[in-house]
């Protein structure tokens, strides 16, 4: 698979689809979503953001490379810690990848280790690529691989991982993660609701690749999971300009985050379903990195915030986003996020 990143850094189990698909508008891709087919199936088209909202990335970058750089610290060691240096990190595409290398960077700046890492593509109600798993199994024992992810909103990935992992014997479900605000993890950098900037773009600070794609009249069943190469973004490419920034607060020292809130996120993402009489969970986002996607690539209904976070740096590119796109901005009590984006009703597009 074609990406900006170097193969040093990442190995992409993926197939490279670039052409063979056609993005979709948003409104046109979430009617069909809710309408039954699968997101999978479909690819939207990459938001391009404005002036306006790249002075939001920058200064979200400014104001939270050192607490991502010290969540990737406090993860690196815990992996180490409970996995050692046979590990081999297995990021979840796309969002998982830039993560993994900041792992791999840290690892080897503290430990002196440096870790093979390959990205494989899961997707919610499909499962894990198991050519991708294949692949793996052939290079590793099972309890090497190691599934890391930037960050968890309600824990829906972790559940697929619980699923799936069933059919490799050895191979843990558990995700090792920057933040973790649901408290499904222990293995995870904070447990605080904090912003990944990368979280804030799309393929320009993920190595210029889609979100994965599985449908088979363009995967085979001996194809890995599929992606497209945006070289068309290559100008606007920051994916290594974000993991230097992060890179250049790396300290060897990390300060343990013992931050923690009683009960579990996917709770509260069901008590926020109840009062916005939502049906269908998977509606609800929440933490600041689901918000962002959820402004950034589907049809959004509401932006909830809770008022004491309302003039948090962290949150001033959904602010941005949210003004952009006229989406209503509300005032929520939330006990684990910061912020929780409502994806709108069929019925209402």
């Amino acid at each position: 698979m074609r990406s900006s990143y170097h193969k040093d850094d990442v190995c992409l189990l993926l197939k490279d689809i670039t052409g063979l698909v056609q993005p979709q508008p948003t409104d046109e891709r979430e009617k069909l979503i809710q309408a039954g087919r699968h997101y999978c199936e479909m690819l939207p088209i990459e938001y391009v953001p404005t002036a306006e909202y790249m002075e939001a990335y920058h200064a979200a970058l400014e104001h939270y490379a050192k607490p991502t750089a010290r969540a990737v610290g406090n993860l690196a060691d815990k992996i180490m810690q409970a996995r050692g240096e046979k590990t081999a990190l297995v990021s979840l595409a796309r969002a998982g990848i830039p993560a993994g290398i900041l792992l791999k960077w840290y690892i080897r700046f503290k430990y002196g280790v440096d870790l093979p890492h390959y990205s494989v593509s899961i997707i919610r109600g499909k499962g894990i690529d198991d050519n991708a798993m294949q692949y793996l199994l052939k290079r590793h024992l099972p309890e090497q691989l190691l599934f890391v992810d930037g960050w968890i909103g309600k824990g829906a990935i972790l559940k697929e991982l619980q699923k799936d992992m069933a059919a490799y014997r050895g191979v843990s479900p558990e995700i090792a993660t920057l933040s973790d605000p649901a408290n499904v993890t222990g293995l995870c950098g904070t447990h605080r609701d904090i912003l990944i900037p990368s979280s804030c773009l799309n393929c320009t600070v993920s190595g210029l690749i889609s979100r994965t794609f599985l449908r088979e009249d363009v995967i085979g069943k001996a194809d890995f999971h599929g992606a497209v190469y945006y070289e068309e973004y290559r100008d606007m490419d920051l994916s290594y300009s974000f993991l230097h920034a992060i890179e250049a607060e790396f300290e060897k020292d990390c300060k343990t985050d013992d931050f923690f809130v009683e009960g579990f996120g996917y709770e509260e993402a069901w008590e926020v379903a109840r009062e916005f009489q939502i049906d269908d969970i998977n509606l609800v986002k929440p933490g600041i990195g689901e918000t962002t996607r959820v402004l950034l690539r589907r049809a959004p209904f509401k932006i909830l915030l809770d008022k004491r976070y309302q003039k948090d740096p962290s949150l001033a590119h959904i602010l941005r986003l949210a003004e952009e796109k006229g989406v209503p901005v509300e005032f929520y009590p939330l006990k684990h996020y910061k912020a929780c984006g409502i994806i709108k009703k069929m019925t209402d597009l």
